[in-house]
């Protein structure tokens, strides 16, 4: 049953299960095992990160396709249920409107830029989205009458997603159940469920094909395959989980804006996700994603303690300054891909190959 779940795509070592289940029962217990909004809001922003780099993982790692507009589609699925929140009022069917309109806007641009610039080199095609990447950025900072401009869009949930919803009179297991408990679930299980259907995808026939492309699209040219069109389904697909994704954060924030979804930093922090996860494994997303988002929130609490344990010490004092973290966060980056080239995933996976040898 489960091997059927995971689409025949087993982890293949037993490291590796155990950490994808503990990241999994961590992720559906954390409300009630890890109190408070921030950790609440780590775990949402993990749950996020592991769909939108999964999505780009099927990109990059599957068809080998380098592309800098995928925050593009994160940002049209955020700003889809915020405009249609604020002009049509909190409800699910302005929700469902927005989604709807993000999904059509991302299926069409991402039609248009694979069929017009996967024809090209590969690098000639990662600049043309970047520069489509960078007009987008600037045409919603622009358009501050329909986008809120650099400001961004807040807007307000339907009543069941609203903090001040409360089902229960008295706390279950000790936790209070409202609107942000309700919100994280619907994140949690839209993403299990959006996972698992990218996981039978890179495993589906179709799936193979991209990775035939991915190692040599001659080849697969050559023997029959229209690599274009397999790489423009391949863009589309990505196109629509990063819009999905994007439509997440939108909900759980209550908000979006240029820095949120569209900046080139969330475009850097996906491909560092997904070269220290592991390209080419959908379970590198879970684990990178995971991994980065922990870092990327509690090193500057880790160095805070080391800086008091340090202080008086002249130079090492000021290396762990909490002021430093983004120098500690670049030096772990740089260790993982030096002790881990193909990821913590193909790292676990070659370890276990040797050790059944």
């Amino acid at each position: 049953m489960l091997n059927r779940i995971l689409s025949h795509d087993l982890p293949r070592s037993r490291w590796l299960a155990l950490i994808l289940v503990l990241i999994v029962v961590g992720l559906a217990i954390a409300p009630f095992a890890f109190p408070g909004s921030k950790a609440l809001g780590v775990a949402a922003k993990m749950l996020v990160f592991i769909l939108l780099v999964a999505s780009y993982d099927l990109l990059l790692g599957y068809t080998g396709i380098v592309s800098f507009a995928h925050t593009m589609f994160f940002g049209i699925g955020a700003y889809g249920v915020a405009v249609a929140s604020n002009r049509l009022g909190a409800g699910w069917g302005a929700v469902v409107l927005g989604v709807a309109a993000a999904l059509a806007l991302s299926l069409a641009l991402s039609l248009v830029i694979g069929l017009f610039s996967l024809r090209v080199k590969a690098i000639f095609y990662a600049m043309i989205t970047l520069a489509v990447a960078s007009a987008f950025l600037t045409l919603a900072s622009q358009l501050s009458d329909i986008t809120g401009g650099e400001d961004g869009l807040t807007f307000k949930n339907p009543s069941w997603l609203s903090p001040a919803f409360e089902p229960f009179d008295s706390p279950l297991l000790g936790l209070t159940i409202d609107g942000r408990i309700v919100s994280y679930y619907l994140l949690f299980f839209v993403v299990a469920a959006l996972f698992l259907a990218l996981l039978r995808i890179v495993n589906s026939p179709f799936g193979r094909v991209l990775q035939a492309i991915r190692e040599n699209d001659f080849r697969a040219e050559a023997i029959g395959f229209r690599t274009v069109v397999f790489r423009t389904l391949s863009n589309v697909l990505a196109a629509l989980f990063a819009c999905a994704a994007g439509a997440l954060l939108a909900l759980w924030l209550r908000y979006t804006g240029p820095d949120t979804t569209l900046s080139f930093e969330i475009m850097l922090d996906i491909l560092l996700v997904v070269v220290i996860g592991g390209m080419g494994t959908m379970y590198g997303a879970v684990v990178g994603s995971v991994l980065f988002v922990l870092a990327q929130n509690y090193l500057q609490d880790l160095l805070k303690l080391g800086a008091g344990l340090f202080d008086g010490v002249p130079l090492l004092g000021q290396l762990v300054s909490p002021d430093r973290w983004l120098l500690w966060l670049g030096v772990l980056f740089v260790l993982s891909v030096y002790h881990f080239p193909a990821g913590v995933v193909g790292r676990l996976r070659t370890l276990a190959i040797r050790v059944r040898a």
